[in-house]
């Protein structure tokens, strides 16, 4: 590892968020939050979570880094009622691994130094390392290699033999503590939600339907009034003890277009299985929005799409005069075929 990089200890953090509801504007305060203990912050909004860059403010602040991550937990908690859980180690796999093993409320700090790393990485198994999902477990785990110790031990071209020449070294380099990756600063890309949350928890699934129609609806009416196109859906279900599931879907190509947002929020919906389950609210955002100028919509010879775009036209035109509930839900378009 190139020793000037190392003069002073690395601290990188991965904290994830657990809020009782999820929304933007919570997101954006939870990062302002961090941004007033550091601004080496990169967001990961999908999964309501970021990477810190702690290095430099351990000095400015004058604490250690149990000290630095407990202060940022405290002031999340009493700013916005907001857990979180929190890993921080000398590399962004050592911060992730950390943060994977730690409950809300909690914190897991691997300090800098040789020692702490391989106590922490050796034993964990194989599939735990960044990079490592269960298909590359498996068929490491058929050359007797089953923990990050294994894989640091391993001679590197034997694993690379096993996985591949990059996908090996990475291996390897992240096994023995090596990333050199960094935390890249930005602002959270862009995105906008809707929520629908019922008066009493909901076991009827025809009600989960329509409502996750009803909130495609307005997103896609929202968007095309700011001219914005979204490149993804993600549908969060709170149920009755106040738990999450989240799904997310890539669309196949850039939309705001209500047919094609609601054949993907179906999808969604149908992948949380919720047969059974008392929904206390659903919220449906839609990510990395782009301005509608940049959307390729294929040409075709069906003139049903553009019978249904028109009538999206005056269904958005009929909710901006008498308001959102007055043009109905995007079940008055038609199932795709």
């Amino acid at each position: 590892m190139n020793t000037t990089n190392r003069a002073r200890p690395r601290a990188i953090l991965r904290i994830h968020f657990h809020p009782a509801e999820r929304t933007d504007e919570l997101y954006g305060q939870l990062l302002a939050v961090i941004d007033g203990i550091s601004s080496r912050v990169e967001p990961l909004p999908a999964d309501w979570s970021a990477y810190v860059d702690l290095t430099g403010a351990l000095t400015y602040w004058g604490r250690d880094v149990e000290g630095l991550v407990a202060v940022l937990r405290l002031r999340l908690l009493a700013l916005h009622g907001v857990q979180c859980s929190a890993g921080a180690g000398p590399t962004r796999s050592i911060a992730a691994m950390a943060a994977d093993v730690t409950p809300p409320g909690a914190a897991t700090v691997v300090r800098d130094n040789p020692y702490e790393i391989a106590a922490f990485l050796r034993t964990k198994p194989a599939s735990a390392l960044p990079g490592i999902g269960p298909k590359t477990a498996k068929t490491l785990a058929r050359y007797g290699i089953t923990s990050v110790g294994d894989i640091a031990d391993t001679q590197l071209p034997t694993l690379q033999r096993i996985l591949g020449t990059t996908a090996a070294r990475l291996a390897h380099d992240r096994a023995r503590g090596i990333d050199e990756r960094p935390v890249v600063p930005g602002a959270a890309p862009r995105t906008v939600s809707a929520v629908q949350r019922f008066e009493h928890d909901e076991l009827d699934t025809g009600r989960h339907h329509r409502a996750v129609l009803g909130l495609v609806q307005e997103l896609g009416r929202r968007m095309r009034t700011s001219g914005e196109i979204t490149q993804a859906l993600t549908l969060t279900v709170t149920y009755a003890d106040r738990t999450h599931t989240t799904r997310s879907r890539t669309l196949t190509e850039p939309t705001a277009h209500t047919p094609a947002l609601a054949v993907t929020a179906r999808t969604l919906l149908a992948g949380l299985g919720l047969q059974r389950a008392r929904v206390r609210s659903f919220t449906l955002r839609a990510e990395r929005l782009l301005p509608a100028e940049d959307t390729v919509h294929q040409l075709t010879l069906d003139h049903r799409d553009e019978k249904l775009r028109r009538l999206e036209t005056a269904l958005d035109k009929a909710a901006t005069r008498y308001g959102p509930g007055a043009a109905g839900a995007a079940s008055t378009f038609p199932r795709a075929g």
